[in-house]
């Protein structure tokens, strides 16, 4: 029989959040992929861990996933971890995972530390429907026009940043977004100098240019207000049925929404367009 795959996720700073389950399986498993070997060894050396590890990162992924693979179908069961939190996650094990799925080998996930969840359970912000991007790109061409792509979301925005850009990035999203909108920083989530900025871009942006910025960042852009529609209900109706995709039934309940108005107004109000049409 062949072996199993666990994604196992570790801490993103405080080693207590390590889970007895995962304790066990790194202990139990073959072997351990890695990201940094050198970090997680200190990781591992906390909790008795002697199980081999080996790296496996951007840069070995294709290579590496193949040496995986034939262990796995051989019938030893492996372990993946990052650096910090869930594998996978704006991190390296997509593409082993994948790999494993295609050949019909087993994947477990071992649930644990996300910063990106972390972050958002306390950010305040709404968390029903949220969107998230990874890291935004290093140049600020870049980074506006990915947040001019999501600046009308009606939801929020979540993405990681580095500690370096971070004041850069803010002035973006001040000048993109608009210095009312809300935004909550996250840093050094579980460590001993996490903190939690929550305000306006603007807010941001003098606060954290009134010093050097340290450690592992979540940014977390608040929802946009909601689009005030322009003209008409029926100029609306129109405008929206030619420039999208939108059955007519959709129409009209985005109408509706945007205006505020029953669905059985803006229902009636569309007749005549459906008719000409």
């Amino acid at each position: 029989m062949s072996g199993t795959l666990y994604v196992v996720a570790t801490p993103i700073g405080n080693l207590e959040d390590m889970t007895f389950r995962a304790v066990r399986i790194l202990q139990e498993v073959a072997l351990i992929a890695a990201e940094d070997t050198r970090h997680s060894r200190k990781l591992l050396d906390h909790y008795a861990i002697k199980t081999a590890l080996i790296s496996y990162h951007e840069h070995n992924e294709e290579q590496r996933s193949a040496q995986l693979l034939e262990r796995l179908q051989a019938g030893e069961s492996l372990a993946l971890i990052s650096d910090a939190g869930t594998p996978c996650i704006a991190d390296p094990g997509y593409r082993l995972v994948s790999r494993c799925r295609e050949a019909g080998l087993s994947v477990a996930a071992v649930p644990g530390p996300s910063a990106l969840v972390a972050a958002l359970s306390i950010s305040g912000l709404p968390t029903d429907a949220f969107r998230f991007i990874g890291f935004l790109p290093a140049k600020s061409h870049g980074r506006r026009k990915l947040l001019e792509q999501f600046n009308d979301e009606q939801q929020t925005i979540a993405f990681y940043e580095g500690p370096h850009r971070l004041l850069a990035c803010l002035q973006d999203i001040v000048d993109v977004c608009g210095a009312e909108r809300q935004l909550s920083v996250a840093r050094e989530l579980t460590k001993r100098h996490e903190e939690l900025f929550s305000g306006t871009a603007a807010e941001a942006v003098a606060y954290y240019a009134a010093g050097k910025v340290r450690g592992e960042l979540v940014l977390l852009l608040g929802p946009a207000a909601p689009r005030k529609p322009q003209g008409t209900v029926k100029e609306e109706l129109a405008r929206l049925h030619a420039d999208s995709d939108l059955s007519w039934k959709q129409v009209v309940k985005q109408v509706a929404k945007d205006f505020g108005l029953p669905g059985s107004d803006v229902y009636k109000e569309s007749l005549g367009l459906r008719e000409k049409e």
